[in-house]
């Protein structure tokens, strides 16, 4: 008798069980798939991974995961392609990525709604005080049906807001923020761009968005150039009444200096969905703070989005492995 060949699957590592199962039910219908159980395991280690991805033709990732050169290079020469659920790319070496031929998938656009939805009402919980007037009632503290200026905040109807990192989550920010009759809407930006333009935005340095701003929203990508990018003096800049929101990333924020702006009252109050490090240790200064709603990383958490992002993390994988043309490739 003659044995034909086979060809074994391409295996594809999968960091989490607990990404929305279809999306993985597809990847297993395709391909060898090694999921890594963090439900009882927690999230996967350094020396996990490593020994994990030998062989593996794709990776299916997230922020939590640090993707860095030693798990590059324990992968071999099988890995093709490296898909994250994610915008941001600051967890992947992509200068290994690049140097060793490996294409890189990412979810753009699907979250951009739900984040921008997410950064307003971060943005009316920090100013109107939400969180802190729900903890009073819990802590017996509401003892008045009503009284005249308690837990009152700035009203956004009027307000400057000005809004850094006008891509495609600040744009749609921007268009929301029109329905609350907001006075102007201040980008910053090296040019002035047509979608600010659309709707009456104004291009402005960053300096003066920080020094007119009532609001100050960071929606920027983290780079180089913006890392830690928010520091003592640029809080300076800002009014004494402003509020921060920060629905970016945590390391544009020098959170040292946002403490102290806090404290000293240089602004009113700041919001936050990302901070450094993530997960933010419980006893973090920030979290003494009354004027200071932190959320945990929650922009993109709807079930509709997080469903959409997953589908999009196993096309990329799929076109990759087939040589083709991927839905959200990063340009490495």
């Amino acid at each position: 008798k003659v044995k034909f060949a086979t060809m074994s699957k391409p295996k594809i590592l999968v960091t989490r069980s607990d990404y929305p199962k279809n999306s993985i039910e597809v990847l297993e219908s395709k391909y060898s798939v090694e999921i890594w159980d963090n439900v009882k395991n927690g999230d996967i280690t350094k020396k996990d991974f490593v020994e994990r991805v030998r062989g593996a033709s794709g990776i299916f990732c997230c922020l939590n995961d640090r993707v860095d050169k030693d798990v590059i290079e324990a992968a071999g020469p099988s890995l093709k392609v490296v898909s994250t659920m994610s915008v941001g790319v600051d967890h992947v070496d992509l200068k290994t990525l690049k140097s060793k031929g490996v294409r890189l998938g990412y979810t753009p656009d699907v979250l951009t709604e739900a984040t921008a939805e997410l950064t307003v009402a971060l943005l009316l919980a920090t100013s109107r005080r939400l969180l802190e007037a729900n903890q009073a009632i819990r802590n017996g503290e509401w003892t008045s049906a009503w009284a005249p200026l308690k837990w009152c905040g700035p009203a956004l109807k009027g307000s400057t807001v000005g809004i850094y990192g006008y891509g495609r989550i600040g744009q749609s920010v921007a268009r929301k923020l029109k329905a609350f009759e907001v006075s102007r809407i201040l980008y910053g930006s090296a040019q002035e761009k047509p979608e600010g333009k659309a709707i009456g935005a104004i291009q402005t340095s960053l300096d003066n968005l920080l020094k007119e701003s009532d609001f100050v929203i960071v929606t920027c990508a983290l780079s180089d150039q913006t890392r830690g990018l928010f520091n003592k003096d640029k809080f300076a800049m800002m009014k004494s009444t402003a509020i921060f929101v920060n629905s970016s990333r945590g390391a544009v924020v020098d959170q040292e200096a946002l403490y102290d702006a806090l404290v000293c009252g240089k602004i009113r109050a700041a919001g936050l969905d990302v901070m450094t490090p993530e997960p933010l240790p419980s006893d973090h200064p920030l979290l003494t703070l009354q004027n200071c709603v932190i959320l945990p990383h929650i922009g993109s958490a709807t079930y509709q989005t997080r469903m959409l992002m997953a589908d999009m993390v196993v096309k990329n994988i799929t076109a990759a492995l087939l040589g083709e043309q991927m839905p959200a490739e990063y340009a490495l």
